[in-house]
């Protein structure tokens, strides 16, 4: 009883997963050392200047270490209880953006604090994971009835909103990851099926002529009605939702997409899109606002990428070996430390690394995938999936987009890239998960 009413660090704690974070964590200080150690530097004295990139990276660890090691001491009815309230500073701290933030790269979403600089969209991450855990644990919930879908809906899409208006489109996709917790508690599959649907749909306004397409949907839509009339007799109804979805997809592909690649991408994202798809840029005109001076649109685009690809290529199977990078080490990678960090360890320790990191992280998806099932409450479960969706998407994008398989949209690899915002939320988003599940037996929250 006194270890239930007094939290301590009990043997429920699952170690592996703390084993696999420090894991990470040691990587990806390793890598942020071999991209900005230069020859003839004092490694001993650098590190503890705390002025180099690696040792203030190690302040964060250290910062995380600390705040995990609070976690792990706190009751988890904590988290419970004060789920909504997180949620709701987060957003008072997405809307402090506005009037106090700083222009960092053309992003518009972080708040400078004195040496650090905070980016709430990263923490709003954990705040979104806690709040739907919460409102999908309610008793009141009842997740077959489309309010209840809406009402979880809105709480993702809230911040991720307020996000696209701060010019971080790339964070604010991340909140769409938080769907795949809803699919697992029961949301049906039809939204699914729409969504795919509305994804191939905007693919393809990418890919061909607006005037093709339309015409392709069209013929869609009356082969569906001429075969539909014949062997269904509710052809009234048949029409009337062919006309529905006709005029959705035709509004999407007219005005949805164009708005979306005019109005909420930055220009520099819409051309990395079409450089992806090897495409010139359609919008690039509508872009440029009235009276301003012509934009000359820089070629080389996907220069970013190519270099992630050569460094990486270039660590041929084994690699060319720690600190003995070329690419990585003269700095012909941009943003190396951050979003291409991926490709600093495919230089270094070539495709054995590679398969290293990635074989740590699928082992880490999967434990917390193991880890959410075991649950005896649904808001441990539901806030496991969150932490697992959230990872999946940082790992899948951020390594695609190193080499060339999706668009640059700047987020972090977890544990790995820089960053003391990224890194603080993702280790209190993990240690949080050790906490409820090293309390699963208890009575359920």
């Amino acid at each position: 009883m006194n270890n239930q009413r007094n939290p301590t660090i009990s043997k429920g704690v699952d170690t592996t997963l703390i084993w696999l974070y420090l894991l990470l964590v040691a990587i990806g200080l390793l890598s942020i050392f071999s991209v900005t150690y230069r020859e003839g530097d004092d490694v001993l004295r650098s590190f503890l200047n705390f002025k180099t990139d690696y040792s203030k990276q190690l302040i964060f660890f250290a910062a995380s270490l600390l705040l995990g090691l609070f976690i792990l001491l706190t009751d988890s009815k904590f988290f419970t209880a004060t789920a909504n309230i997180w949620y709701a500073f987060g957003i008072l701290l997405l809307l402090l953006v506005f009037p106090f933030h700083t222009n960092v790269k053309g992003t518009e979403s972080i708040i400078k604090l004195g040496g650090f600089n905070l980016q709430p969209a990263e923490l709003m991450k954990l705040f979104v994971c806690l709040a739907l855990a919460k409102y999908l644990s309610r008793v009141e919930t009842d997740f077959t009835k489309t309010s209840s879908h809406l009402m979880a809906a809105g709480i993702l899409m809230l911040p991720a909103l307020i996000t696209v208006a701060q010019k971080e489109t790339g964070l604010a996709l991340v909140f769409l990851a938080f769907f795949l917790v809803m699919f697992r508690e029961g949301l049906p599959a039809g939204y699914l099926i729409v969504g795919f649907s509305l994804a191939v749909l905007v693919v393809a306004t990418l890919l061909l002529d607006k005037n093709v397409l339309a015409v392709i949907l069209t013929a869609i839509a009356i082969l569906t009605i001429y075969f539909g009339w014949r062997f269904t007799r509710q052809r009234r109804e048949l029409v009337i939702i062919v006309a529905v979805v006709w005029a959705c997809c035709v509004g999407v592909q007219r005005f949805a997409v164009p708005f979306i690649f005019t109005k909420v991408l930055q220009k520099h994202q819409v051309e990395r899109v079409f450089s992806l798809i090897g495409r010139e840029n359609p919008y690039a005109k509508l872009n440029t606002v009235e009276g301003d001076e012509p934009v000359t649109v820089k070629k080389d685009t996907d220069y970013n990428v190519r270099q992630s690809k050569i460094a990486i290529g270039s660590g041929g199977f084994a690699g060319r070996g720690f600190l003995k990078g070329t690419q990585t080490r003269f700095d012909f990678v941009p943003e190396q430390r951050t979003d291409f960090i991926f490709c600093t360890i495919g230089e270094g320790f070539g495709f054995i690394g590679c398969v290293a990191v990635l074989g740590i992280y699928i082992f880490l998806l999967l434990r917390i995938v193991n880890i959410a099932e075991r649950q005896r409450s649904v808001f441990s479960r539901c806030y496991a999936y969150g932490v697992a969706s959230v990872f999946f998407f940082h790992i899948a994008i951020n390594i695609c987009m190193t080499i060339g398989l999706a668009p640059v949209i700047g987020i972090p690899l977890p544990f790995i890239s820089y960053g003391g915002t990224s890194l603080i939320s993702f280790s209190t988003m993990l240690f949080i998960l050790v906490r409820l599940d090293a309390d699963r037996q208890m009575v359920l929250r």
